[in-house]
């Protein structure tokens, strides 16, 4: 019997937007969002040039938003945003592609950047496994470090190696909307980049 499976990115790829700036809105409000880039604006302009790493960058923004912040009222306002926010950020055709694959009992994983914290209970509710960035927590409170590494680039393929014998699969096909992605879209059999409009 053949046996597929099915890698998506999230961020740009399922979604219409990066998700990051989104929940920081939702759980702090536009103007503390938009002060908060202003002051890390040199760390930006940083990975842009690629003087500092993305997980560098990305660990200063989470720590100012989001740093000693308690476990519990962070999962709680992320639960708000997937119930509330998040279905509007979805793209239909990245939905109804998933939807194709699962109607072919092809498992869906995906693998994404962003922290599982706002992805685990959207995954869930759509019968979907779930691979992504971890946040660090110190005696129940956000640190703002990642714990282990960003879930990007060579690790997305790192993960999934460790999770899946991709050896025993007929096909594999990818899904992803940027550089961040291509390592991953290369184990594929079946790739597609920026495939949903």
């Amino acid at each position: 019997m053949k046996k597929n499976i099915a890698f998506f990115d999230f961020d740009g790829t399922i979604t219409y937007k990066d998700t990051l700036p989104e929940i920081i809105k939702y759980q702090k409000g536009t103007f503390t969002f938009y002060s908060g880039m202003i002051r890390l604006s040199p760390w930006l302009i940083a990975m842009k040039l690629k003087l500092i790493s993305n997980s560098a960058a990305k660990q200063k923004l989470l720590t100012l938003f989001f740093g000693r912040m308690t476990e519990t009222e962070f999962q709680q306002k992320c639960d708000s945003f997937i119930s509330n926010k998040l279905p509007s950020l979805v793209r239909p055709g990245a939905l109804a592609e998933i939807k194709k694959h699962q109607s072919n009992n092809t498992p869906v994983v995906i693998v994404s950047a962003s922290p599982q914290n706002w992805l685990t209970g959207w995954c869930h509710a759509h019968n979907v496994a779930c691979i992504a960035t971890r946040l660090e927590v110190v005696n129940g409170y956000i640190t703002g470090r990642i714990d282990g590494k960003n879930c990007y680039g060579e690790e997305k393929v790192n993960r999934i190696n460790n999770l899946y014998n991709l050896a025993v699969y007929n096909d594999i096909f990818c899904y992803g909307d940027t550089k961040g992605d291509k390592p991953m879209l290369k184990l594929a059999t079946f790739s597609f980049y920026k495939p949903f409009r």
